[in-house]
């Protein structure tokens, strides 16, 4: 496997406690989502890829799969990808004759094993130049940008806070995201929430899924390792690595981590989490995302 330079923190990265919690950020800990992919990434779709004669379908479809489906949560440029395939095959988009990216370099860049990251990005550029890759940095460049500058002042969840305190002691903390470092960290430290967290583990870092495998299999038993998530994509990263997986609900945040403050917490640390109690939250939860969108209905 190939580990990223920047995840040698978390190969590095030893106990101090007993159990290992991993907490994703954007629409788990922090209710950002709506505004990030609203205000931030869908713009910026729709103006660096040339989708203002079907906008309207563009943001739908955009909204669709980053945050009311199963693909919920997930890494940018492969979520990017899955909403130019649902959008071109559109009757209303057809209708138009507009034609949606194929996307071919970008996916060349998905599977060829580089972080899929900014910087990933950059370097896979050096050896495969193309105009394309050029049009998907600007575009992510973009987010980047439009995010720093509007999304502030998004508080974390009620009983994020007061579930990182009840777990000081007795858990090592760490952040879980598919989201670049530096916003991570700006957006963990406005709220006085970094100081509980041993890693701020980003999307330079790898996958969550390599981020739980670096810094926590073999480590920890594997009963004693919880992801924190609000995607189908958190409870894969998980299972990946053999731990558990507790969910966030869209739409039930606050109901989701209270659940965790008062009940599932201590569940975990006294080892009655795993096996009914884990399953019947994550089919509760997997019944909240569709696969089918709902203008195929």
């Amino acid at each position: 496997m190939n580990i990223p330079k920047a995840a040698n923190v978390l190969v590095e990265f030893q106990p101090k406690q007993a159990f290992f919690v991993g907490i994703d950020s954007d629409g788990c800990a922090f209710d950002a989502m709506e505004i990030k992919h609203k205000e931030c990434f869908t713009p910026n779709t729709i103006k660096h890829w040339q989708l203002q004669p079907v906008s309207k379908y563009a943001r739908e479809t955009a909204e669709f799969v980053n945050l009311y489906s199963k693909w919920r949560g997930g890494n940018r440029w492969p979520s990017l990808i899955k909403v130019f395939d649902l959008l071109a095959e559109r009757e209303e988009v057809l209708a138009r004759g507009v034609n949606v990216p194929q996307a071919e370099k970008l996916r060349e860049f998905i599977a060829s094993g580089y972080p899929l990251s900014d910087t990933g990005l950059q370097d896979y550029m050096t050896r495969h130049p193309h105009p394309e890759l050029e049009q998907g940095l600007a575009w992510t460049t973009g987010v980047n940008k439009t995010i720093a500058d509007m999304v502030s002042g998004v508080p974390p969840f009620p009983f994020v806070r007061e579930s990182l305190q009840k777990m000081q002691g007795r858990v090592d903390l760490m952040v879980v995201s598919a989201t670049p470092v530096e916003a991570l960290e700006r957006e963990w430290q406005e709220h006085d929430l970094a100081q509980y967290m041993a890693v701020i583990a980003g999307q330079e870092m790898g996958t969550k899924a390599q981020h739980l495998q670096f810094a926590a299999k073999g480590k920890y038993p594997a009963d004693h390792i919880l992801l924190i998530g609000d995607a189908p994509g958190d409870r894969d990263a998980a299972h990946a690595v053999n731990a558990l997986y507790y969910p966030i609900n869209p739409g039930y945040e606050d109901k989701s981590w209270q659940r965790f403050y008062d009940e599932a917490l201590d569940k975990f640390l006294n080892g009655a989490y795993a096996g009914a109690y884990e399953a019947a939250l994550i089919a509760e939860f997997e019944k909240l995302l569709p696969e089918t969108p709902p203008w195929r209905k």
